[in-house]
């Protein structure tokens, strides 16, 4: 992640990045609900700690645990959602890169929108 950011001129002191849970589950697995639900306390705490005014929320793991499961990566990628004076920007897992290859421009884009955005909110 950090090479996307500089690649679109983010620099990694502009950048925290956070995951859902703090273990990764046995075998690589996506986290389960009650794996991911022990964790979000914490999560919560570094959100209201870091203050950010943009979560970029990397794959479907993260936006339906933030956003709720009424939310699917393909239909919510590369469109804004704001919820509590947030603004969140779904696009795919650095993982969905690897496995295909189309999904790059996507995700290079959403990055890019995500940069438009930062300086239009003068947070960059």
């Amino acid at each position: 992640m950090n090479m996307a950011f500089e690649g679109i001129g983010i620099n990694r002191e502009e950048v925290y990045i956070a995951n859902i849970v703090k273990c990764r589950p046995p075998n690589n697995r996506n986290p389960e609900a009650d794996e991911a639900k022990e964790c979000m306390d914490y999560l919560r705490n570094q959100v209201m700690l870091v203050k950010p005014k943009v979560i970029v929320l990397l794959g479907s793991v993260a936006l339906k645990n933030i956003l709720g499961n009424e939310y699917g990566i393909t239909a919510s990628r590369g469109k804004w959602i704001e919820q509590k004076g947030i603004l969140y920007m779904p696009t795919w897992h650095p993982a969905a890169l690897l496995r295909d290859d189309n999904k790059k421009i996507e995700f290079w884009k959403d990055l890019k929108e995500v940069k438009r955005k930062m300086k239009e909110i003068e947070i960059m």
